[in-house]
């Protein structure tokens, strides 16, 4: 558990997050160690004392989603943790309610606001990007809170631009929203029509775009450090960690 990260970033002292590691739990093969997925073939057993573990450092049981990659966002404090309901998103405004999302390669996107009223995380992989699950959860909050909070995020590990491969229809979808959205984009010349494509930059784009300015974190890649990161693009049958983030009782 010494490599797991606390976000740095100005948060107000009652908002409290952290991003796990690969290491720190009891799940074996290509799942070592702290495993926290329980739908990628691993021991369901194994699956829960590594929850149980990370439990201990938690106000409550993280209210875990059922992620389908999709522009769903979730107000937390609405329904009841154990049973998990499709969602990529999730915020809360009450304390002890631990926002989660399950990652390994797709980029965790943490949110607070100002006021330390407001905790949030997004699950940021591609199809979630273009479908506007970045911009559909801000409007969820603001719509929740019936103002316009002054929010920023943190961007967690994920798969970096060196790495991450994609076609050219994934980089069309992203600049028939944006234009702008090409300078994330490299050419891939060992694989014709092919691209490199940068999450952390495209994230950036949508959040200001979406009136967020303070993004901090970014740049941290999940397949270039397989010691310290599970990565699906890199291994195929891995674990799975987590963004998780609350507020303080």
């Amino acid at each position: 558990m010494n490599d797991w990260i606390v976000p740095d970033w100005p948060a107000p002292g009652n908002v409290k997050a952290l991003f796990t590691t690969r290491n720190g739990g009891v799940s074996s093969g290509p799942y070592a160690s702290f495993n926290l997925g329980d739908h990628v073939g691993d021991d369901p057993v194994a699956v829960e004392q590594n929850r149980s573990l990370l439990c201990q450092i938690l106000p409550g049981e993280p209210r875990w989603l059922k992620q389908v990659h999709g522009t769903t966002s979730v107000r937390i404090d609405d329904y009841d943790c154990s049973t998990p309901c499709d969602g990529d998103a999730a915020f809360s405004r009450c304390a002890g309610n631990v926002c989660a999302v399950l990652v390994a390669d797709c980029l965790p996107v943490l949110l607070c606001n100002h006021a330390g009223t407001l905790a949030g995380v997004i699950h940021a992989g591609w199809r979630g990007m273009v479908g506007g699950v970045i911009e559909r959860t801000l409007s969820e909050i603001n719509r929740a809170d019936g103002i316009d909070l002054r929010i920023m995020a943190w961007l967690g590990p994920a798969i970096g631009p060196r790495h991450f491969e994609v076609g050219e229809e994934v980089r069309q979808a992203f600049i028939e929203h944006d234009r702008k959205s090409a300078i994330a984009f490299r050419p891939h010349h060992a694989h014709n029509g092919k691209w490199f494509a940068d999450l952390f930059l495209l994230a950036r784009q949508r959040l200001t775009e979406a009136g967020v300015n303070e993004v901090y974190g970014g740049g941290e890649c999940t397949f270039s450090n397989p010691e310290k990161f599970f990565s699906y693009r890199r291994d195929g049958s891995t674990g799975r960690m987590a963004g998780l983030i609350w507020l303080d009782r």
